[in-house]
């Protein structure tokens, strides 16, 4: 027999577990969180790489209203992430909706029924609405090399990393320099015979400053002085808000422009290395990145930057796009994730029997990143432009306020569904893409994720946090098309 929800929730990441916690606090409880894998923690689950830790401040890396205080240090590493992650759900009783080891191949809109029908591994579900908390870090990108497929070592992404596979003494190669990567680096570069680090484009990198929590602020923090967190949360979301105001003015990118430089300069004496390793784009066109010990990694004997990207695979020789050979053991994609061709996209078919991608055509696109017309009831986390300088927990409480308040719309007026009006979302993201032309996302001279396969920034925020937050948090029924019973 076929259960109905009133919700389901597919993912049981930061999306996923923040969707559970908000919707018992509103008081719906009946609704069930579907996770694939067989446990929860998203991204964090799913990312054990070697020296993997989050770059936003912790204090503010956590929901709002699950403080915590007791971090070994102030970028905290995986392992904590995750653990506070699985805490947090045991706290608040997630465990009751969740069924772990459920994929959801496919969800539809039933429209003479007005629910969302979900094929799973678990059977069929239905539900009145749907979250989509699969979240844009979930499938790893993975780049068309000519002949990799046939290398004769292992070769694995670093969301997929293989702890079986031993680097001591091994020549390995790391395809990527991103965020992933700058972590990856220095932590094996000592254990490995050869490190081999192909660089596409440079990054611009900062020193990581993070001093290890005073025992006094973790013994007087959220469980003996709430203000204390909170004053200090609010500190750490202020400096993210001006980082995103000085990247897009020339004072600030003469301020990061100085830093990176120092930071490169500090660790590599090679002039023609320095040079391969400084952007010529502004900063902030490409996702910052923080790391004090990369290039000092890179400046001992063992490692090389390869400067150009992979573009083919001959038996163990990789050969770059000048041409270059370069031999190794083990290959390592640190090669990023369907950001903006997110596989939810394919799984999910709305009233007209189309799916999201279709709908988008390679251009996602949501209101408030998301509601999408053409689809009922159905609401995206970490959606389409919504990605701002700031907390992933933040972006995902301030889309929550919309979703709570629509469900709630949904019980309090006894209509049977709402759909966001085409020419609302329409408005909407023709007002991001006018505001992104001026910001250094869009024409800070590089060519990075943000964009789609048509040109499109679909990824990006151009406004303050702060504006997300103001704009989702209240919910406006005459945006949607609402259907009674």
């Amino acid at each position: 027999m076929t259960t109905l929800f009133e919700v389901a929730v597919i993912g049981a990441g930061i999306s996923g577990l923040g969707t559970a916690i908000k919707l018992r606090e509103a008081g719906i409880t009946d609704f069930v969180v579907l996770e694939k894998a067989d446990s929860v923690g998203g991204v964090w689950r799913d990312n054990t790489y070697p020296g993997c830790a989050v770059d936003i401040p912790s204090i503010a890396y956590s929901y709002s209203f699950a403080p915590h205080d007791d971090w070994s240090r102030k970028f905290a590493p995986q392992p904590e992430i995750l653990s506070y992650l699985r805490e947090t759900a045991d706290r608040f009783r997630v465990s009751e909706h969740l069924r772990l080891g459920v994929e959801v191949f496919e969800a539809s809109w039933d429209g003479p029924q007005r629910c969302w029908v979900l094929d799973t591994s678990g059977g069929e579900i239905r539900a009145r609405s749907l979250v989509a908390a699969a979240g844009p870090w979930h499938e790893p990108s993975l780049p068309d090399i000519d002949g990799l497929d046939s290398f004769p070592g292992p070769v694995f992404h670093t969301s997929r990393w293989d702890h079986d596979i031993d680097l001591t003494g091994q020549r390995v190669a790391i395809v990527g320099t991103g965020a992933s990567a700058i972590q990856v680096v220095p932590s094996i570069a000592e254990q490995v015979a050869e490190l081999h680090v192909l660089q596409r484009t440079p990054q611009w990198v900062v020193p990581k400053m993070e001093p290890a929590p005073s025992r006094v602020v973790r013994r007087l923090g959220v469980h003996r002085l709430g203000w204390v967190h909170e004053f200090n949360r609010r500190r750490e979301e202020l400096i993210l808000e001006l980082t995103n105001i000085a990247f897009n003015h020339r004072w600030g990118q003469a301020a990061f422009k100085w830093i990176g430089r120092q930071n490169i300069r500090a660790a590599i004496d090679d002039p023609a290395l320095r040079a391969a390793l400084t952007p010529e784009w502004s900063v902030g066109c490409k996702r910052l990145l923080m790391s004090s010990d990369y290039y000092p990694a890179l400046a001992r004997p063992n490692v090389s930057v390869v400067s150009t990207g992979l573009t083919a695979v001959r038996g163990n020789t990789l050969i770059g796009e000048d041409n270059s050979k370069t031999e190794v053991d083990v290959v390592i994609m640190a090669t990023g994730f369907k950001i903006l061709d997110m596989p939810i996209a394919g799984k999910v078919r709305g009233s007209d029997g189309r799916s999201l991608s279709e709908h988008w055509d390679g251009s996602p696109q949501a209101y408030l990143g998301t509601a999408v017309p053409g689809f009922p009831n159905l609401y995206i986390l970490f959606g389409p432009n919504v990605s701002a300088v700031a907390s992933g927990f933040l972006i995902v409480e301030s889309q929550l306020q919309q979703v709570v308040q629509a469900l709630a719309h949904l019980r309090r007026s006894g209509a049977v569904s709402l759909e966001v009006r085409a020419h609302v979302m329409r408005q909407f993201n023709n007002d991001v893409q006018a505001a992104l032309q001026s910001t250094v996302y869009n024409s800070g001279g590089c060519r990075s994720y943000y964009f789609d396969e048509n040109g499109r920034n679909g990824f990006s925020w151009p406004w303050s946090a702060r504006r997300l937050r103001r704009m989702t948090a209240r919910f406006n029924p005459t945006d949607y098309i609402v259907t009674r019973a």
